[in-house]
């Protein structure tokens, strides 16, 4: 166990990260070699600085140290204070300050008929004929303390390079080149050591704030952080990103539930992925649609991000002149090439030296975006144009800058990629990652009215309309067929109702599994079991009022055994009924299509359910449908429970076309007998799990989907 033994007084705590979080994350990790280790006063990520680019002189004239496998541990000077660091330190503590590189990155999009095929590069890594390429030979760099925009008009390349570099989104991209971490080569394992502030933001939006945040805490923290530590860096974190005001306010529901801003909600986005205090920062156009204050306010947190120490790389779509005044390196991109890489300041100077004069005035951002961009119909003078600004970068002195730096950051090694070999990318264990998913999924449903109260009153509503229509049956003959039809409708009415609820809400939750998911925070069995626990309560409860109510008002059975066994009927069917819902939600991802398939798939297990076609004459060809519906087997068991004690029925006279004796009669009339009573009750209850089984795999098989 990694721990600091004081000699002096602790140093001041560091902007973004508390002393006494620094020293709980580094406790209980795993050890990892460094050439180099110093410990630099006010450090953002609390006074650590770890190097693997092998200098042997520290900043400050800080002494070098050697830390070694296996151990032990060395002493540092601070400021006239000694301090003891133990050499057990996570992988991701190696990774203080990042310098990521790229080299002739290649990019190809696959022809549509051959997407599917994951095998379109030959043996030397290049895409085969018919691809089409959309990133050529994009190379660069970004170093600590920077804060790097990638620029261009729309269709340029800088979400396609930016989803590259960070190895996120790439979906069925071929991508051919070299990215190096502080002159590494890695690829997947990036993603452990950087965050990812996507240009959507994707949210529960009934929880609020902070919720949401301990939520983020719980998951993608280390597990050996205490969870005092985990609130106070989260507490650190609001106030950071100016999210404390607001903190006990719902993140909002379009439509539903009033939020926060739209500023407030980028702010929370970065909140949540500085919580593991990432050295590595990537963010996917971070002011869209925010106004010019906002925007602003937003790039400025990026700036003082990067003022730590952090290595900080965005896109971004038309910034304002004083937006741009913030960057310090520009990206340009233009057709997938690279139009211009160096300093900010420089870049007027630089197309001003090509021909290219931005007026007096002018925003910078948008005269560059204007030069570079494809002007429908004059499509053969703007290419021209970027090909000659691309060929002056070829030829300048910038890209000699850049090249040069990406030469002295290469190496032939890849012990980053080795090094995440074992390593799951789950923080939580299998339980936690489930009770966090049942407690957010849980306050979701109470909070959000769609989801109760609508629920709530269908129920309610639907259960006295069927009590006053079939109020009180009496002892007749008329009255078996109204009995009979009522507990048919119990069954209808809750299929429906129930599979819906699910079909309605499902698909919307996607975004938010798949973005939280890829990242990490949980597996996919872990959500699907953790959503349907945290909605049986409510799964179970809206049977049991339904036939509470209307069970008494229509005049059933009198005894509490017929009702309570009405009740796990009616129960079971809507647990059928949902797992149902399930299979048609997680079959498509688009709720227009979902719920225009619900009903049809249902229509036909309606109709064989032994109310509108009598059992003994369903067709043969049409009885395999009979026995895969739910409700054959739910109105069997109703009907038995109703009238198998049920004694003399009166008749009304030889004008009825039917005169039923007793109980039996009716059963038998139905071809059901009561002797199957234990096979219904097995076959209910198997396509529960049948149905959630297979609902499962459909589920698992989207989640692959990027």
């Amino acid at each position: 166990m990694s721990e600091f033994h004081e000699v002096d007084e602790t140093h001041e705590r560091a902007p973004l990260i508390s002393k006494d979080f620094a020293e709980t994350s580094l406790s209980n990790r795993k050890t990892t070699s460094y050439s180099a280790l110093s410990i630099e006063k006010g450090h953002p990520n609390g006074g650590f600085h770890g190097s693997s680019m092998g200098h042997d002189k520290q900043p400050n004239g800080f002494m070098n140290g050697k830390v070694s496998h296996g151990g032990g541990e060395h002493g540092y000077m601070f400021g006239g204070r000694k301090r003891v660091l133990s050499t057990r330190l996570s992988f991701s503590e190696s990774f203080d300050k990042i310098t990521l590189t790229w080299h002739d990155i290649n990019v190809f999009v696959p022809p549509p008929e051959r997407k599917w095929f994951h095998c379109l590069r030959n043996g030397d890594g290049r895409a085969e004929p018919g691809a089409k390429q959309i990133l050529s030979n994009v190379s660069g760099y970004v170093e600590p303390g920077t804060l790097l925009a990638i620029l261009g008009a729309s269709g340029a390349g800088k979400t396609t390079l930016l989803n590259v570099l960070n190895s996120r989104n790439r979906g069925n991209l071929i991508v051919d080149g070299d990215i190096r971490v502080n002159d590494k080569l890695i690829g997947k394992g990036i993603t452990s050591v950087s965050a990812y502030v996507q240009q959507d933001d994707v949210f529960v939006g009934a929880l609020k704030v902070k919720e949401h945040l301990w939520f983020q805490a719980m998951l993608r923290m280390d597990p050996e952080i205490s969870f005092k530590d985990r609130e106070r860096r989260m507490k650190e974190v609001m106030h950071e990103m100016s999210l404390t005001k607001c903190q006990d306010t719902s993140i909002g529901i379009p439509g539903r539930v009033k939020g926060i801003s739209g500023g407030e909600m980028k702010r929370l986005s970065f909140a949540a992925e500085l919580l593991t205090n990432p050295p590595l920062m990537f963010c996917d156009e971070p002011t869209s649609g925010l106004d010019s204050y906002m925007a602003q306010n937003v790039v400025d947190t990026l700036k003082r991000m990067a003022a730590t120490g952090k290595t900080v790389v965005c896109t971004i779509h038309q910034p304002s002149s004083e937006v741009f005044a913030m960057f310090d390196r520009i990206l340009l991109m233009a057709e997938g090439r690279v139009a211009y890489m160096g300093p900010a300041k420089d870049t007027l100077e630089y197309f001003k030296s090509g021909g290219f004069t931005c007026p007096v005035n002018y925003n910078p951002a948008d005269f560059f975006i204007h030069t570079l961009a494809i002007v429908p119909g004059e499509e053969a003078e703007c290419q021209d144009i970027v090909r000659r600004v691309c060929h002056q970068y070829q030829n300048s002195d910038y890209r000699d800058a850049v090249l040069k730096k990406v030469a002295k950051n290469y190496s032939d090694h890849t012990q980053y990629e080795e090094a995440f070999a074992d390593r799951s990318p789950y923080k939580a264990t299998w339980l936690e990652q489930f009770r966090a998913v049942t407690w957010r999924c849980g306050l979701s449903n109470i909070r959000n009215p769609g989801i109760t109260r609508t629920r709530l009153f269908q129920t309610l509503f639907i259960a006295v309309v069927v009590g006053l229509i079939y109020w009180q049956q009496p002892n007749s003959q008329a009255a078996v067929q109204n009995i009979n039809g009522a507990m048919f409708l119990w069954l209808t009415n809750m299929t429906f109702a129930n599979c819906l609820n699910v079909v309605n809400t499902f698909p919307l939750e996607m975004p938010v599994f798949r973005r939280e998911h890829h990242n990490g925070m949980y597996r996919a069995d872990v959500y699907f079991l953790g959503k349907m626990a945290a909605e049986l309560p409510i799964f179970l409860f809206l049977p049991v009022i339904f036939v509470t109510i209307s069970y008494w008002m229509i005049g059933l059975y009198p005894t509490a055994d017929a009702f309570f066994y009405s009740m796990a009927v009616v129960t079971l069917v809507t647990l059928v009924a949902v797992s149902w819902g399930y299979i048609v939600s997680c079959v498509t991802d688009d709720i227009v299509i979902s719920t225009a398939i619900a009903p049809p798939s249902i229509m036909p297990l309606l109709l064989f359910g032994g109310f509108f076609l009598n059992n003994a004459s369903i067709p043969p060809y049409f009885t395999w449908l009979s026995s895969i519906s739910w409700f054959t087997y739910a109105n069997e068991l109703l009907v038995t429970n109703q009238w198998a004690n049920y004694g003399n029925i009166t008749c009304a006279g030889a004008d009825s076309t039917r005169c039923y004796q007793d109980g039996h009669d009716v059963i038998s009339s139905l071809a059901f007998t009561v002797s199957d009573e234990t096979l219904n009750w097995i076959v209910l209850g198997a396509m529960i799990l049948i149905f959630r089984i297979f609902a499962f795999i459909c589920f698992l098989l989207r989640s692959y989907k990027k």
